[in-house]
Protein backbone atom coordinates (compact mmCIF):
# COMPACT_ATOMS: atom_id res chain seq x y z
CA UNK A 1 0.00 0.00 0.00
CA UNK A 2 1.18 3.55 -0.68
CA UNK A 3 -0.22 7.00 0.51
CA UNK A 4 -0.03 10.36 -1.08
CA UNK A 5 3.10 12.37 -0.20
CA UNK A 6 0.76 14.67 2.11
CA UNK A 7 -0.98 15.28 5.12
CA UNK A 8 -4.22 14.19 3.76
CA UNK A 9 -5.61 12.40 0.90
CA UNK A 10 -6.98 15.07 -2.26
CA UNK A 11 -9.83 13.64 -4.49
CA UNK A 12 -7.79 12.90 -7.38
CA UNK A 13 -5.49 10.69 -4.96
CA UNK A 14 -8.68 8.95 -3.63
CA UNK A 15 -10.27 8.36 -6.93
CA UNK A 16 -7.08 6.20 -7.98
CA UNK A 17 -7.30 4.26 -4.83
CA UNK A 18 -10.99 3.21 -5.16
CA UNK A 19 -10.30 1.88 -8.28
CA UNK A 20 -6.55 0.20 -7.41
CA UNK A 21 -6.43 -3.38 -6.87
CA UNK A 22 -5.46 -3.43 -3.11
CA UNK A 23 -8.34 -1.07 -3.03
CA UNK A 24 -11.00 -3.06 -4.49
CA UNK A 25 -9.72 -6.42 -2.34
CA UNK A 26 -9.70 -4.26 0.86
CA UNK A 27 -13.28 -2.63 0.26
CA UNK A 28 -14.61 -6.59 -0.34
CA UNK A 29 -12.90 -7.81 3.27
CA UNK A 30 -14.71 -4.43 4.87
CA UNK A 31 -17.95 -5.35 3.48
CA UNK A 32 -18.03 -9.47 4.44
CA UNK A 33 -16.73 -7.62 8.25
CA UNK A 34 -19.19 -5.36 8.77
CA UNK A 35 -21.97 -7.35 6.91
CA UNK A 36 -21.40 -10.86 8.34
CA UNK A 37 -19.64 -9.82 11.82
CA UNK A 38 -20.53 -6.29 12.96
CA UNK A 39 -23.41 -6.08 11.53
CA UNK A 40 -25.04 -8.94 12.80
CA UNK A 41 -23.36 -9.45 16.32
CA UNK A 42 -21.92 -5.78 17.58
CA UNK A 43 -24.59 -3.01 15.74
CA UNK A 44 -27.36 -5.59 14.45
CA UNK A 45 -28.77 -3.86 11.80
CA UNK A 46 -32.14 -3.74 10.61
CA UNK A 47 -33.07 -3.52 7.16
CA UNK A 48 -36.61 -1.97 6.08
CA UNK A 49 -36.94 -1.72 2.08
CA UNK A 50 -33.93 -3.31 1.08
CA UNK A 51 -35.62 -4.25 -2.07
CA UNK A 52 -35.32 -0.61 -3.73
CA UNK A 53 -31.44 -0.81 -3.69
CA UNK A 54 -31.64 -4.29 -5.68
CA UNK A 55 -31.12 -2.69 -8.59
CA UNK A 56 -28.09 -2.80 -11.95
CA UNK A 57 -28.95 0.95 -11.90
CA UNK A 58 -26.54 4.06 -11.04
CA UNK A 59 -28.71 5.32 -7.90
CA UNK A 60 -27.94 8.47 -5.46
CA UNK A 61 -28.23 6.80 -2.05
CA UNK A 62 -29.75 9.51 0.79
CA UNK A 63 -29.60 9.02 4.07
CA UNK A 64 -30.34 10.86 7.34
CA UNK A 65 -26.97 11.60 9.13
CA UNK A 66 -26.46 10.97 12.73
CA UNK A 67 -23.13 9.17 13.15
CA UNK A 68 -20.05 8.32 11.12
CA UNK A 69 -21.23 4.94 11.86
CA UNK A 70 -23.91 6.23 8.90
CA UNK A 71 -21.83 5.09 5.84
CA UNK A 72 -20.22 2.16 6.80
CA UNK A 73 -23.37 0.12 8.13
CA UNK A 74 -25.24 1.28 4.89
CA UNK A 75 -23.40 -1.68 2.93
CA UNK A 76 -24.77 -3.72 5.20
CA UNK A 77 -27.98 -3.08 3.22
CA UNK A 78 -26.69 -4.48 0.06
CA UNK A 79 -23.33 -6.09 -1.26
CA UNK A 80 -23.27 -3.33 -3.85
CA UNK A 81 -20.41 -1.25 -3.41
CA UNK A 82 -21.47 2.48 -2.56
CA UNK A 83 -18.72 5.42 -3.28
CA UNK A 84 -19.43 8.44 -0.99
CA UNK A 85 -18.72 12.05 -0.08
CA UNK A 86 -17.22 12.87 2.93
CA UNK A 87 -15.90 15.90 4.26
CA UNK A 88 -11.90 15.94 3.89
CA UNK A 89 -11.13 15.87 7.52
CA UNK A 90 -11.65 12.48 7.78
CA UNK A 91 -9.19 11.63 4.81
CA UNK A 92 -6.59 12.85 6.80
CA UNK A 93 -3.44 11.35 7.58
CA UNK A 94 -2.54 9.79 5.06
CA UNK A 95 -3.11 6.02 6.23
CA UNK A 96 -7.02 6.83 7.41
CA UNK A 97 -7.26 8.41 4.03
CA UNK A 98 -6.06 6.21 1.76
CA UNK A 99 -8.64 3.18 3.98
CA UNK A 100 -11.34 5.90 3.44
CA UNK A 101 -10.79 6.07 -0.22
CA UNK A 102 -10.21 2.77 -0.69
CA UNK A 103 -14.02 2.18 1.13
CA UNK A 104 -14.96 4.81 -1.77
CA UNK A 105 -14.67 7.87 0.04
CA UNK A 106 -14.36 11.56 -2.04
CA UNK A 107 -13.27 14.10 -0.27
CA UNK A 108 -15.19 17.70 -0.12
CA UNK A 109 -14.70 21.05 1.56
CA UNK A 110 -17.55 21.25 4.29
CA UNK A 111 -19.82 24.00 3.79
CA UNK A 112 -20.96 25.06 0.07
CA UNK A 113 -20.90 22.91 -2.74
CA UNK A 114 -17.88 21.43 -3.39
CA UNK A 115 -18.32 21.63 -7.49
CA UNK A 116 -15.06 19.45 -7.98
CA UNK A 117 -16.16 16.92 -5.90
CA UNK A 118 -19.51 16.92 -7.42
CA UNK A 119 -18.45 16.52 -10.98
CA UNK A 120 -16.37 13.58 -9.90
CA UNK A 121 -19.56 12.21 -8.37
CA UNK A 122 -21.68 12.98 -11.57
CA UNK A 123 -18.99 11.23 -13.58
CA UNK A 124 -18.91 8.36 -11.44
CA UNK A 125 -22.75 7.78 -11.74
CA UNK A 126 -22.46 8.46 -15.76
CA UNK A 127 -19.88 5.21 -15.13
CA UNK A 128 -22.50 3.24 -13.70
CA UNK A 129 -21.38 3.75 -10.00
CA UNK A 130 -23.86 4.45 -6.96
CA UNK A 131 -23.11 7.07 -4.81
CA UNK A 132 -24.48 7.91 -1.06
CA UNK A 133 -24.82 11.75 -0.60
CA UNK A 134 -26.12 13.16 3.18
CA UNK A 135 -28.43 15.57 1.99
CA UNK A 136 -28.12 17.65 5.45
CA UNK A 137 -24.11 17.85 4.93
CA UNK A 138 -22.75 17.19 8.52
CA UNK A 139 -23.83 15.51 11.27
CA UNK A 140 -26.87 16.67 13.03
CA UNK A 141 -28.58 15.57 16.75
CA UNK A 142 -31.92 14.95 17.03
CA UNK A 143 -34.58 13.46 15.42
CA UNK A 144 -35.62 16.41 12.66
CA UNK A 145 -34.17 16.26 9.84
CA UNK A 146 -32.11 19.31 8.97
CA UNK A 147 -31.66 21.57 6.06
CA UNK A 148 -31.66 19.87 2.88
CA UNK A 149 -28.76 21.34 0.69
CA UNK A 150 -29.14 20.93 -3.38
CA UNK A 151 -25.91 18.38 -3.72
CA UNK A 152 -28.33 15.87 -4.33
CA UNK A 153 -30.88 17.61 -6.25
CA UNK A 154 -27.58 18.46 -8.31
CA UNK A 155 -26.42 15.26 -8.99
CA UNK A 156 -30.03 13.92 -9.51
CA UNK A 157 -30.87 16.52 -12.08
CA UNK A 158 -27.38 16.13 -14.40
CA UNK A 159 -27.32 12.39 -14.50
CA UNK A 160 -30.77 11.04 -14.56
CA UNK A 161 -29.88 8.77 -11.49
CA UNK A 162 -33.25 8.25 -8.83
CA UNK A 163 -32.68 9.18 -5.53
CA UNK A 164 -33.34 6.84 -2.45
CA UNK A 165 -33.83 8.22 0.57
CA UNK A 166 -32.89 6.41 3.86
CA UNK A 167 -34.04 7.01 7.47
CA UNK A 168 -31.07 5.55 9.55
CA UNK A 169 -32.09 5.41 13.58
CA UNK A 170 -29.50 4.44 16.46
CA UNK A 171 -26.21 5.23 15.18
CA UNK A 172 -26.16 8.72 17.42
CA UNK A 173 -26.49 6.82 20.04
CA UNK A 174 -24.10 3.72 19.15
CA UNK A 175 -21.34 6.13 17.84
CA UNK A 176 -22.33 9.66 19.06
CA UNK A 177 -20.27 12.98 18.38
CA UNK A 178 -16.73 12.97 19.71
CA UNK A 179 -16.81 9.29 20.27
CA UNK A 180 -13.95 7.18 19.38
CA UNK A 181 -15.45 3.59 19.70
CA UNK A 182 -19.30 2.62 19.07
CA UNK A 183 -21.39 0.98 21.79
CA UNK A 184 -23.13 -2.45 20.86
CA UNK A 185 -26.75 -1.48 20.41
CA UNK A 186 -29.86 -1.50 17.51
CA UNK A 187 -29.78 0.22 14.78
CA UNK A 188 -32.75 0.23 11.94
CA UNK A 189 -32.25 1.61 8.10
CA UNK A 190 -35.50 2.16 6.54
CA UNK A 191 -35.00 2.73 2.45
CA UNK A 192 -37.97 4.66 0.52
CA UNK A 193 -39.19 4.49 -2.94
CA UNK A 194 -36.76 6.19 -5.48
CA UNK A 195 -37.54 9.57 -6.36
CA UNK A 196 -36.84 11.23 -9.93
CA UNK A 197 -35.92 14.77 -10.26
CA UNK A 198 -36.63 15.79 -14.41
CA UNK A 199 -37.99 18.67 -16.24
CA UNK A 200 -41.71 17.53 -17.36
CA UNK A 201 -41.35 20.02 -20.25
CA UNK A 202 -37.92 18.11 -21.82
CA UNK A 203 -34.88 20.08 -21.31
CA UNK A 204 -32.51 21.16 -18.35
CA UNK A 205 -33.86 20.89 -14.68
CA UNK A 206 -34.09 24.70 -13.23
CA UNK A 207 -33.00 26.07 -10.27
CA UNK A 208 -36.49 26.11 -8.62
CA UNK A 209 -37.27 22.74 -9.64
CA UNK A 210 -33.84 21.37 -8.00
CA UNK A 211 -34.98 23.42 -4.58
CA UNK A 212 -38.84 22.08 -4.78
CA UNK A 213 -37.48 18.55 -5.17
CA UNK A 214 -34.99 19.44 -2.26
CA UNK A 215 -37.78 20.07 -0.26
CA UNK A 216 -39.51 17.50 -0.93
CA UNK A 217 -36.63 15.40 -0.49
CA UNK A 218 -36.30 16.74 2.91
CA UNK A 219 -40.24 15.83 3.83
CA UNK A 220 -39.41 12.16 2.58
CA UNK A 221 -36.55 11.92 4.68
CA UNK A 222 -38.57 12.62 7.79
CA UNK A 223 -40.78 10.09 7.14
CA UNK A 224 -38.68 6.99 6.63
CA UNK A 225 -36.52 8.63 9.40
CA UNK A 226 -39.30 8.79 11.75
CA UNK A 227 -40.26 5.01 10.58
CA UNK A 228 -36.87 3.65 11.63
CA UNK A 229 -37.08 5.57 14.54
CA UNK A 230 -40.37 4.01 15.85
CA UNK A 231 -39.21 0.38 14.71
CA UNK A 232 -35.64 0.80 16.61
CA UNK A 233 -37.73 2.04 19.88
CA UNK A 234 -40.58 -1.12 19.20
Amino acid sequence: MTFPNKKGTGLEDALAIASSKNGKRFRKFVWYFLTYVFGRFYCKVNGVGKEYLDTTDPVIVAPTHRSNLDAPLLVTLNPRMFHFLGKESLFSPRAFGWFMSALGGIPISRGAGDREALKAAQSLIEEGESIVVFPEGTRQKGNKVGQVFDGTAFLAARTGARVIPVGIAGTEGALPSGSKFPKRTRVCCVVGEPMELSNPEGGRVSAPQRKNFSDDLAVRLQEVFDEALARNNS
